[in-house]
């Protein structure tokens, strides 16, 4: 079951992040003047966002009918079943009204609009207490749709505006059970799991009944929010004809400039090729050193002789890693 929690101070928003688990916010954002416009009527919900476009050309997703709203690979893998198409916000948004009143229209959403581009004075009003300074939301507006499953790299909040959203999530570890398809040709910038899309009891993923044994669902209503934490994975389907969600990525957890999905890629490349015994060895120092279930690797020594691995001194570290890789 995840927690759900109503009105919510800094502090115990906080201690949420810490725990790493995702948590329902209910009612978080009613009083945002974008929710109240929205609640009021869809006309409103558009004017207000008039008031604020900068007039920037935004890429719209684009699905043929047949595809339901669902956003997806093609089915060799190769491409994908929906269109990109440049257009200023205001058409975009006149052309996501226009097909939610049409069933039988191709779907259509604009994603991932950094609002101080697109909409600029909006993030004004709709800052978040519990959020550091500076963390500004995007904005995601669109018809009927299903966003693959797929994980991010940053936290989130996200917010539902108008229409209603349904979440299904799965725990990072889930990851082998979902048979995720290829990392450098992907929708949106992350890989997606091709189970969690597939009809049930695919033959082709196997593995995947021991994942869905897992998901849960959480719906949300306009006003409402989730804390998602990075690396869960989601499955995003906005079930009304028109809706609109905004959301808060940023790391709760940040140390520095060095992004661990970067970490990754290269660690793939260095280690991943190598003998199973040889992984086997390497997996032992990522644990001495990274992972650390036993504390800090020379907790043995006084804190004044850490060297490198003093959090204050990582700057050296990444200076003889960056030296390596220039050769």
């Amino acid at each position: 079951m995840i927690e759900q929690f109503g009105h919510i101070s800094p502090e115990a928003f906080a201690a949420i992040a810490q725990a790493c688990e995702p948590a329902v916010l209910r009612g978080f954002g009613r009083d945002w003047p974008v929710v109240r416009a929205a609640a009021e009527s869809r006309s409103a919900l558009l004017a207000y966002l008039a008031g604020f476009d900068a007039g920037h050309l935004a890429e719209a997703f684009i699905g043929a009918p047949d595809i339901a709203g669902r956003y997806d690979y093609a089915e060799n893998l190769d491409g994908f079943n929906f269109a990109r198409e440049p257009m200023p916000l205001a058409d975009a948004l006149a052309r996501i009204a226009a097909a939610a009143d049409d069933a039988q229209a191709p779907s259509i959403y604009v994603g991932s609009l950094p609002v101080e581009r697109y909409l600029p004075g909006f993030a004004e009003a709709h800052a978040l207490s519990v959020l550091p300074a500076g963390v500004k939301p995007r904005a995601w507006i669109g018809t009927a749709s299903t966003i693959a499953c797929h994980y991010d790299t940053f936290d989130n909040i996200a917010c539902v505006v108008a229409g209603q959203r349904r979440f299904t999530l799965y725990p990072p570890d889930a990851i082998g059970d979902l048979y995720v398809g290829p990392i450098d040709l992907t929708m949106a910038g992350q890989p997606t799991s091709l189970a969690a899309g597939a009809p049930p009891g695919d033959p082709r993923y196997p593995r995947y009944a021991a994942a869905h044994a897992r998901a849960v669902t959480v719906e949300l209503e306009p006003g409402d929010a989730l804390y998602l934490p990075k690396l869960w994975w989601h499955r995003v389907d906005a079930t009304a004809p028109f809706n609109m969600l905004l959301n808060y990525w940023w790391d709760s957890a940040s140390v520095g400039p060095d992004a661990p999905y970067t970490t990754l890629l290269l660690a793939m490349t260095a280690i991943a090729a190598r003998p199973e015994r040889e992984r086997a060895a390497w997996r032992a120092y990522f644990d001495h050193y990274v992972f650390r279930p036993n504390g800090h690797p020379l907790s043995h020594l006084p804190e004044s002789r850490h060297g490198a691995l003093d959090r204050s001194q990582f700057g050296r570290i990444r200076a003889v890693v960056m030296k390596l890789l220039r050769g």
